[in-house]
């Protein structure tokens, strides 16, 4: 199919797609998933592709817009602790795994990095200072995303089923949940507060982001001589700044929030169109493996933690 389009139309079929990603149905995932076929077909428009790095970077500085200061300061005293832990615990139990299921050291990097904070924006800020191949992301992303979505309909199951608070099932499910996204949902299936606790204790969780991308700049150093700063960070710490320090700039912030919400489904579409097949095998089973075995883990102990507390 691919040999009977020119460039140029196939840059329209882009742009169409592109559009669409502005739509509010269209997901994450869906977006992946549409770079996929696109890529299966054999329409590749490279001219495109290589700003995807750009675009990952600059959504993760507009969405800093959309975060509040004062309720990520409030919520780092109750949560601090408990994301702290497991964002350490699950980044070395990810290296460990990577190691013993032999899977490439950046996939690794990537789905422990993913489960550890924030699903699809860790995977997107972590592969800005890794350098991978844009099919060790994809892999990533779609691990990741099977994944919520499985968490985001037996959650809530399970919440009923130990008879779990609203506190403390907003507090679980923001822990061992990857994407925001699939919080929210499974926080407002629960209940209101819920939803509240889940949206907050995400929050902070999000902000891990920042230190783990310092650190994985400066482990890069020592394995490749050289550092690679990752610049957004201080962008999209900033961002939070200005949006608490400009309260009357509100309509702003939530547009620019907005567009960087877009901008992560834009730049996921298109990693999704660059991928291989081959590669995509490649990564395979052990890959899988390793992000099943890192989301169980982070579910259950944080669970036992959870209601161990009560």
């Amino acid at each position: 199919m691919s040999h009977n389009l020119n460039q140029k139309q196939v840059s329209a079929i882009y742009g169409i797609v592109i559009l669409f990603c502005f739509l509010p149905l269209i997901s994450p995932a869906i977006a992946l998933v549409m770079g996929l076929v696109l890529s299966v077909l054999g329409l590749k428009y490279n001219r495109i592709t290589k700003y995807t790095s750009l675009a990952l970077q600059t959504s993760i500085v507009l969405m800093g817009f959309g975060m509040k200061l004062t309720q990520v300061i409030s919520a780092s005293k109750t949560g601090f602790v408990d994301t702290a832990i497991s964002v350490v615990l699950v980044m070395s139990v990810g290296f460990l795994l990577s190691k013993l299921l032999r899977v490439d050291s950046k996939i690794g990097t990537l789905i422990s990095a993913g489960t550890a904070i924030c699903g699809g924006s860790a995977i997107a800020a972590i592969s800005s200072v890794i350098n991978p191949k844009s099919s060790q992301i994809s892999f990533s992303l779609v691990v990741v995303f099977i994944l919520n979505a499985i968490a985001l309909i037996i959650f809530p199951a399970i919440g009923h089923y130990f008879n779990l608070s609203q506190e403390t099932f907003g507090t679980w499910a923001a822990i061992a949940i990857h994407d925001t996204s699939s919080v929210v949902g499974a926080g407002a299936t629960y209940g209101t507060e819920a939803l509240e606790v889940a949206t907050t204790v995400k929050l902070i969780r999000a902000l891990w982001i920042i230190p783990l991308s310092i650190v994985i700049a400066l482990l890069q150093k020592e394995q490749n001589g050289k550092i690679k700063i990752p610049w957004f960070i201080g962008l999209f710490v900033a961002s939070i700044i200005v949006a608490y320090l400009l309260p009357s700039g509100q309509g702003l912030f939530n547009g620019l929030n907005w567009l960087g919400k877009r901008g992560m489904v834009i730049a996921i579409f298109l990693i999704g169109s660059n991928i291989s097949l081959a590669e995509a095998k490649n990564a395979g089973f052990r890959s899988f493996a390793l992000g099943v075995l890192l989301w169980i883990l982070v579910g259950t102990v944080s669970l036992i933690a959870l209601t161990a507390h009560l």
